[in-house]
Order: structure tokens, then C-alpha cells, then sequence
């Protein structure tokens, strides 16, 4: 065989392996259903008001959250204004460790004089507009006596809010390493992380509980000490308030942050028509897969304009509404053998107006009420004895952040009285007849 020959030849000998490689090549991923492809390692978009997740990307892996952490420290310091343990006007006293942390100018600080008092409301101001650490630590501090002590707070205050696969190992979301050995927590590569849903959660209590952090939040700008030689501008780094190269209409918080190990975050808030929306995007990039404040901020943009142009509020189920298929639940020693049961509360979820068909209301029994399916008199009315689960035909159902503070009951339409004594021996006797026939009739039957 000539060497043309055997070109020839092993070029048709390649034909098949290359038709079997193609056959075989990895195919694109799919993008998730309804994804805007946003360049983030994790994201997610909820109805403020009712916890109702409308967007969620890779929300479950937990991520370093960076300064997103101060909502924790938000909260319990609300908390324990609320609960009077202190008070905005109470007066902190620097200690070496703050004083040391608010000299690093490299990270987000007010600096602190060694010898200085300060108010938690200025501390405050401090962390919730400019996101300063050594303010942060210092309310901290205030709060528990110690860092640490704090952060065991913060732990236990997230497993009470139904936070998942989080850890806290400092107040401020910085990595340890930039504590200067004084890490309270872990060893100095440790970071606080969560997944973003359960940065939602703590948004959504957060708002919930303490609407009024809004009112700091939304501060594009405030001087720090103003009228003093200490005085410094402390500009919001939520570029997205008024006045800022990427406001956006309706903006005023919630919580950015930034670490070389969690990337761009941020944790979005705005309102528009009576509606608010919570959005949290994790290590956002470019197309290129660079991170920059830009890249957190469009992909918050991109989520807003999604929920507020995409969805509307809608009424899936009126009140009073009944179950086709059950309409009614079976009662014994009742003076009536069934009493009527209907929904509530009228349920309203945002959905696509072209998927309001989909969704279709499913009765869930309570088996602790409706025993073996039956109630057992009396059966007052409005009596709980169950709810409402709503199901789509198509697609994904996300879903609401905390499913159990938006279950709709399902309640009884009447009151059934208990039968009389006389009345309760006539059913014991039919029953007894009853099952006797069956019994009876299934012996016969068995004959045959």
C-alpha cells in the first residue's frame, strides 16, 4: 500500500471516531427556568411583605457575605433598644482593639481617638450608612461586653430566625486576618458566610421587626462628628440611593459588602407603587468574571427591573372559597353529619400575568384536628382545620422565604352541635346494625 494510499485509508478509519465524538461531546448546560443569567455566584429577589421568593439563583451555597453581616448587628442592637439593655444615647469608651481596627484606613472606618466616648447612635450612623468596623465592634461590645460574646449572639440569634448553613466569627464581616490577631472567633482566614437565601431572611426580619433602619439606610451622606476637628464625610457606599451614578428609582437600602474572598455583595431594597422588593446578589462579576462595584449593582439592577416589570400582585383565592373536591369534612356525634369548610383569607401572590392559570389552591388537613377525616362534635365555627398550599401546573414554584407565616387557613363555615345523649344512643345503635350488615354482607358475599 502506497503512502497516498494509506493517507487515504486512515483518514476514513478517523470517520466514525469522529461522528462517535460528536455523539458524545458535553452539551451546553441549560440555563434554570425563568434565569436571567445573572454573572453572580448566588442570587435571589422576595416580596418584602410576604416573604415570597420571585427569583432565585444558586440561592442554597453559602458564601462569604462580607459586610452584609452588620444586618445581624443591626438587628440586635434594635433588639436591645427595644428591650431597654441600652440606649441611643449611652455613651462607649474606646478600647485598644477598636481603637487599633478604626486606625486601618484600608478598611471602611471613622477613626476613633484612643481617649474618646462616643454615642451608639453615632457608632451606628457609622456603620449603617459608611459600614465602619471599628464602630461596628464597638456596638458589639456595648451590647455583649466582648466581641466574642457577641458573635455567640449573633450565632444563636440566626438559628432563631431560621437561618441556614451560616457561620459569624466576628460582628463586621471582615476576614479575620484583618483583625490584627484579635480575631474574636476562628482562626485568621475565617470569614462569616451564608447561602443568599438566608441573607434574605435576615433582611426580611430585619425589616419586619425594624423598619426603622430604613431611615439610616436611605442617607447618601452624613458628616461623622460634624463640627469638630474629628469631622468626616461618610459617604454611603449604596450607589444605587439618590444622587449616586447608578440610582435607581424607589432605592433606599439595604446593606453592600466586600472581601477579596466573598466578592461584590450586596443586599438590596426599594419600593415602587406600595410593593417592595429585597434582592441579594453574591460575588457579582462582569462578563469577564471581574468583580467591581458595577457588576453588584447592575445585577441588582437587573433583578428590580425583573420583579417590578414581570410581576403583579394578584388574587389566586378569594375568601370563601371552597374545595370542589371537599367541600365539606364528616362530623360524629354531631346533630349534623358534615360541616362546610372554606378558606379564610383571600390569598394574593405576585405572580406573571401569563402564569396566573398555573397556580392552583391544594387542602392540606391538619391530621391533629381531623382525626382519621373526620370531627368529632362540637365543632365550633371558624374552627382551624387546616390550610392552603398553593401548587403551579408548570414550572417552578419558589416559594416563600418562611412558608409557615404565610399559610392561609382553612377554617369550618358553621358551628355543630354535640347530639343528645338519647340522640347519640340511636347513632350507636345504627352503627352497630351497620357494621353488622357490612360485616354480614362481606360473609355472604365470601360464600359466593
Amino acid at each position: 500500500m502506497n503512502s497516498l494510499n494509506k493517507k487515504a485509508w486512515a483518514k476514513l478509519m478517523l470517520l466514525p471516531i469522529l461522528f462517535v465524538g460528536l455523539l458524545v461531546q458535553p452539551l451546553e448546560p441549560k440555563a434554570e427556568e425563568g434565569s436571567l443569567n445573572l454573572n453572580v455566584a448566588g442570587a435571589i429577589m422576595i416580596d418584602a411583605d410576604t416573604g415570597q421568593i420571585l427569583y432565585e439563583q444558586n440561592a442554597d451555597q453559602p458564601l462569604g457575605v462580607a459586610s452584609m453581616t452588620k444586618m445581624m448587628t443591626e438587628y440586635l442592637l434594635f433588639e436591645a433598644i427595644e428591650e431597654g439593655t441600652i440606649s441611643w444615647d449611652q455613651t462607649y469608651n474606646v478600647t485598644d482593639y477598636t481603637y487599633k481596627i478604626s486606625q486601618d484606613r484600608a478598611l471602611s472606618n471613622v477613626p476613633l481617638r484612643a481617649d474618646g466616648t462616643y454615642t451608639i447612635r453615632e457608632l451606628y450612623e457609622a456603620m449603617a450608612i459608611y459600614s465602619a468596623n471599628a464602630a461596628t465592634i464597638a456596638i458589639a461590645e456595648t451590647i455583649a461586653g466582648t466581641e466574642a460574646q457577641f458573635v455567640d449572639m449573633m450565632n444563636k440569634k440566626a438559628d432563631e430566625l431560621g437561618l441556614t448553613d451560616y457561620s459569624f466569627v466576628n460582628s463586621t464581616g471582615l476576614n479575620n486576618e484583618d483583625l490584627q490577631g484579635m480575631e474574636p472567633v476562628g482562626g485568621p482566614t475565617d470569614e462569616n458566610v451564608m447561602p443568599a437565601k438566608s441573607v434574605a431572611k435576615l433582611a426580611y426580619h430585619l425589616l419586619k421587626d425594624y423598619p426603622e433602619v430604613l431611615e439610616t439606610s436611605s442617607i447618601p451622606s452624613k458628616t461623622f462628628r460634624e463640627g469638630t476637628s474629628d469631622a468626616i464625610e461618610m459617604d454611603n457606599w449604596n450607589f444605587m440611593l439618590p444622587g449616586f451614578v447608578y440610582e435607581y428609582p424607589g432605592v433606599d437600602g439595604l446593606k453592600t459588602g466586600t472581601t477579596n474572598f466573598a466578592g461584590h455583595n450586596f443586599t438590596g431594597t426599594a419600593v415602587r407603587n406600595g410593593t417592595r422588593l429585597i434582592t441579594v446578589v453574591m460575588k457579582a462579576t462582569d462578563a469577564k468574571g471581574v468583580g467591581s462595584y458595577k457588576a453588584r449593582f447592575d445585577a441588582t439592577r437587573a433583578l428590580f427591573d425583573y420583579g417590578f416589570n414581570q410581576f403583579t400582585k394578584t388574587e389566586i383565592v378569594p375568601a370563601g372559597f371552597t374545595f370542589k373536591d371537599q367541600e365539606s369534612i364528616p362530623v360524629i356525634k354531631g346533630k349534623e353529619d358534615t360541616v362546610g369548610i372554606e378558606v379564610k383569607e383571600p390569598i394574593e401572590m405576585f405572580v406573571k400575568s401569563s402564569e396566573k392559570d398555573l397556580y392552583e389552591p391544594k387542602l392540606v388537613l391538619n391530621d391533629q384536628i381531623v382525626k382519621d377525616g373526620e370531627l368529632e362534635a362540637e365543632v365550633k365555627k371558624d374552627t382551624v382545620v387546616g390550610h392552603v398550599e398553593i401548587t403551579k401546573k408548570e414550572g417552578t414554584n419558589f416559594g416563600f422565604i418562611n412558608e409557615n407565616d404565610t399559610q392561609t387557613e382553612v377554617v369550618t363555615t358553621e358551628t355543630v352541635e354535640r347530639a343528645g345523649w338519647f340522640s347519640l344512643m340511636f347513632q350507636a345503635i345504627g352503627n352497630f346494625f351497620g357494621n353488622l350488615w357490612d360485616g354480614t354482607k362481606g360473609f355472604v358475599t365470601g360464600l359466593f
